[in-house]
């Protein structure tokens, strides 16, 4: 399988796949503090003291420093006192300073700090784009792996449309 080098964006470009998955290296996240607080807001909350979750419903925030997530429900799981994971359902985006990502379903899981999305993955980064089934990111390294494989990836494959920097010399005639 045949791997090429990520572009340096968001989680957004890595670079387009011959073979089935992207290679794991870095997308210009930057580092990220991923022991600031996260914040979740939303139109409604359901408590299963049993199960030790919570699910915030309608226009769902989540926060944790200069990232952002947005989906129409959230659960989030209680390990001692503590998040653990929290699983994201319907129109998920997650947003970084240097670009954006959307799946259909989103988990962070927090002790390790690692985002996956998964579903028909776009990551986009102003006119930049890829496509994928399948997205991790490790918030801590700023590492990312991009998959395609099954439903939502034309062909089976990790895809790309990148828009090359404006040229400083006058086409030729």
């Amino acid at each position: 399988m045949m791997r090429k080098q990520v572009l340096p964006a968001l989680l957004a470009l890595v670079v387009v796949s011959l073979g089935a998955r992207a290679q794991q290296s870095g997308l210009g996240l930057g580092k990220h503090d991923a022991n600031q607080p996260i914040e979740v807001s939303a139109n409604a909350f359901e408590a299963d003291m049993n199960a030790k979750t919570g699910t915030y419903v309608g226009n769902v925030i989540v926060k944790q420093g200069d990232f952002r997530l947005r989906a129409d429900r959230v659960r989030v799981n209680v390990v001692q006192g503590k998040p653990d994971v929290i699983t994201a359902n319907g129109n998920v985006v997650f947003e970084a300073p240097s670009g954006n990502a959307q799946g259909d379903t989103g988990v962070y899981d927090v002790r390790p700090r690692l985002i996956t999305l998964t579903g028909r993955v776009i990551l986009t980064k102003q006119k930049n784009v890829m496509r994928g089934t399948k997205l991790v990111v490790n918030l801590v390294t700023g590492m990312a792996n991009l998959a395609a494989g099954g439903q939502g990836a034309p062909g089976g494959r990790v895809t790309g449309l990148f828009a090359p920097p404006p040229s400083s010399t006058p086409p030729r005639h």
